[in-house]
C-alpha cells in the first residue's frame, strides 16, 4: 500500500470515526478530535478531492425489504476482452449489487440480491445468462451473513 504523504494522522483519526459510524456529525468528530468543526469540513474536501473519499453510502437490510436471497455468481467469460462489454450489461440489471474482476477460476464474481429462488432463478436465467459473451456461471446462496465490517487500519 502506498501512503499518500497529503494525509496525517488527523486525517486518518476523522476517516476512522466515520467508518464507524457515517451519520456522526462533523461537530461531534471535532470536539472528540480538539479541533474545529470548520477543519473537519476542510479535511473532508481534501479527503474527496484526493479521491480517498468516494462519496458516502447507506446500509440497508434487504431482508426487511422483502429480498430473502442473497447470492454469489461467478462468471466465466468466453474471452476476457468481453469484460468491459459484460460489466457495462450487468450494471443494467438491478439485482446485481457488485461485480469484481477477479483472477482464479472466475472472470467477474457478483453480488446478487433476490425477492426468492424463484426470484433469482429468473435474474439468472432471463437476464445474465442471456448476456453475449457469458461462457457459463456458478452460483452460490449465502446462507447468513455472519458479519460486515469496515477495514480497520486507519490509526
Amino acid at each position: 500500500m502506498t501512503a499518500h504523504p497529503e494525509i496525517d494522522q488527523l486525517d486518518k483519526q476523522i476517516l476512522a470515526k466515520l467508518v464507524e459510524d457515517g451519520k456522526t456529525p462533523y461537530t461531534d468528530i471535532a470536539k472528540q478530535l480538539f479541533v474545529s468543526s470548520g477543519t473537519i469540513h476542510v479535511r473532508m474536501k481534501k479527503l474527496e478531492q484526493l479521491g480517498i473519499v468516494k462519496g458516502a453510502s447507506l446500509t440497508v437490510d434487504y431482508q426487511k425489504l422483502g429480498y430473502d436471497i442473497t447470492a454469489y455468481l461467478g462468471i466465466h467469460l468466453e474471452k476476457s476482452s468481453l469484460y468491459d462489454e459484460v460489466v457495462e450489461l450487468l450494471k443494467q440489471i438491478p439485482e446485481v449489487v457488485e461485480a469484481n474482476y477477479t483472477t482464479g477460476m472466475y472472470s467477474i464474481f457478483t453480488k446478487i440480491v433476490c425477492k426468492d429462488t424463484n426470484h433469482l432463478r429468473q435474474v439468472l436465467h432471463d437476464k445474465i445468462q442471456k448476456i453475449q459473451g457469458i461462457q457459463r456461471t456458478e452460483t452460490i446462496i449465502s446462507l447468513e451473513q455472519t458479519f460486515s465490517r469496515p477495514v480497520a487500519f486507519l490509526l
